[in-house]
């Protein structure tokens, strides 16, 4: 009944390009100035910061029937002005609960989703040539979109330094399922990573027509955090992203070791959603309803209960190979990169979540086996205080932590452009009378956004869930200042974050936290994680582990 209401509301709320491509007669707001891209003329409206807005700009086709699971295309022309004073429609997904921490409202669906948002510095020209921060959200392939506050522009546009751009891309089944007869009828024998190339597709249009709202083609920086970082990494692996932008942030998602399947056996997840939906055909498919489709997939984000599990794979055509390979290779696109974690960020290791001293040695040995005594030297404990934070503190070097530096460590090896790593360690000051109901706990994933963003009002929209201190603010401030620098020159450093770059002969990186401080990576822990462990059933002989 749920999913019922769910499409009759995506059927109401659907808009297509073909009716949003002529001009309108009205606009509520003050309207920008009127700016040709090369797919018409457009204008936007002025916030009451006096940022210019340019919401809800098409800048693919809308990948509907014929278009469903194809690269995306070229937007066709319209005559008159587009009025780009709304956000279009985010790509149908699994909608969110509304006391969880991340809700900031209800938002059309549809799968006619390709649209841009623009923010743009009230007095900026066409000859200002401002730096470009672009931003990829994340939600692990399965959910996200532009239209969320904690990924909006407007204080970074307001510091007259930079134009901010985010954009929607499809994900899930209807971003990345790969198939037979979809790589049959490319003309690059590819298929899945749909999501994927349609970011490529947004970065081409910035680079086509961003000089018209001021911005520089030439310092385009994509920044995302999550599965958005993982995008960022894979498009900078990507030889579809040469030339598309000078920078990259990876927030939270490095992705470099990540295991990806490949085409064939993406292709049998697609023939195994076909069989679920009872589809003869690939025809078939493109014509049941969006909603049929996508409750298909698992999502681990939820819990839902569906069949098949849909993910980007090794297609040959956006991923020639895997991220690692390409960077062993040195194919990458080499440009200056920021990657970094939040303190309390997601691991799968079971000591995350260890009570006391008792739990913490029995499931250290159990994980590490032979090289428990080794680990216990690391990670000493003893009392039930300590063992937790022993806890934690391990579980995040060998997931997160160990993620970032490996891509570090791969990026130096084969590039010539430095490398920043983070750190973001300032818990958010709860307010314990509105907590979410997914009760976010210390520094968690994705906490350092709107550090980044200045978006910190967005987590009190509707409840007071933060009681935020001048401390914060001020933190803010500091890391978009490293922010927008970056973005300019490619280096974070500012005259209040002295930031060096990271080397492998001096592991430096900068924590966000209460305060600002510059620390040196624990190399000897860092290298007892880079040995490949395995959590043992309790009663099993641990085998002895080894480097690779």
């Amino acid at each position: 009944m749920k999913r019922k209401i769910i499409l009759a509301a995506m059927t109401l709320l659907t808009i297509s390009h073909s009716h949003w491509a002529t001009a309108q007669q009205s606009m509520p707001s003050k309207q920008t100035a009127t700016l040709q891209i090369d797919s018409g003329k457009i204008d936007g409206k002025v916030l009451d910061s006096g940022v210019q807005a340019y919401f809800g700009i098409p800048f693919a086709a809308a990948p509907v029937r014929e278009l469903r699971w194809r690269e995306p295309q070229t937007v066709k022309p319209w005559q008159g002005v587009y009025h780009a004073d709304r956000k279009g429609p985010e790509c149908i997904q699994q909608l969110r609960r509304h006391d969880i921490n991340h809700y900031f409202g209800e938002e059309a669906t549809s799968e006619d989703c390709l649209f841009m948002n623009i923010w743009v510095p009230g007095t900026a020209k066409a000859s200002a040539k401002l730096p470009v921060v672009v931003y990829i959200y994340g939600g692990g392939f399965t959910l996200g979109s532009s239209g969320m506050a904690l990924y909006g522009g407007e204080s970074v546009a307001r510091t007259g330094e930079a134009i901010f751009v985010n954009f929607n891309y499809r994900v899930g089944i209807m971003g990345f399922m790969a198939h037979p007869e979809l790589t049959a009828e490319s003309a690059h024998k590819a298929s899945g990573n749909y999501g994927f190339l349609d970011q490529v597709a947004a970065l081409r249009w910035v680079q086509r027509n961003i000089a018209k709202f001021g911005g520089d083609p030439s310092r385009v920086m994509i920044s995302g955090q999550s599965a958005g970082a993982s995008s960022v990494v894979s498009l900078v692996a990507s030889p579809l992203g040469k030339g598309l932008f000078q920078r990259a942030i990876a927030m939270s998602g490095s992705a470099i070791n990540g295991v990806s399947p490949s085409l064939a056996e993406s292709e049998k997840s697609g023939l195994e959603v076909q069989k679920v939906l009872g589809a003869k055909s690939l025809n078939e498919l493109r014509q049941l309803p969006a909603d049929r489709v996508f409750v298909v997939q698992k999502d681990s984000q939820f819990g839902e209960s569906g069949t098949v599990t849909i993910r980007p794979n090794i297609d040959g055509y956006f991923l020639p190979d895997s991220v690692a390979n390409i960077y062993a290779a040195g194919k990458q696109n080499d440009v200056p990169t920021m990657s970094g974690f939040t303190q309390d960020d997601i691991s799968m290791s079971p000591l995350r979540s260890i009570q006391t001293l008792a739990e913490f040695k029995s499931k250290a040995q159990q994980i590490y086996g032979v090289n428990a005594e080794q680990f216990f030297r690391l990670y000493p404990a003893t009392n039930d205080v300590e063992a937790k934070a022993m806890g934690k503190l391990s579980a995040r070097e060998a997931m997160m932590e160990k993620a970032s530096r490996n891509l570090a460590k791969a990026h130096s090896k084969t590039g010539r452009s430095p490398f920043y790593f983070y750190v973001f360690s300032r818990v958010h000051p709860f307010n314990p009378a509105a907590m979410p109901s997914d009760n976010p706990q210390g520094a968690y994933h994705t906490s350092d956004v709107p550090y980044w963003f200045q978006t910190q009002d967005a987590l009190n929209l509707f409840r007071p869930t933060r009681n935020w201190a001048e401390l914060d603010r001020n933190l803010s401030k500091q890391m978009m200042g490293s922010l927008l620098n970056f973005a300019k020159t490619g280096n974070p450093a500012t005259a209040s974050t002295q930031w060096p770059a990271w080397t492998t002969d001096a592991e430096q990186y900068i924590e966000f936290g209460d305060r600002v401080t510059v620390q040196t990576e624990h190399r000897e822990r860092m290298a007892f994680q880079d040995l490949p462990a395995l959590f043992i059933p309790a009663g099993t002989v641990a085998p002895r582990l080894t480097r690779d």
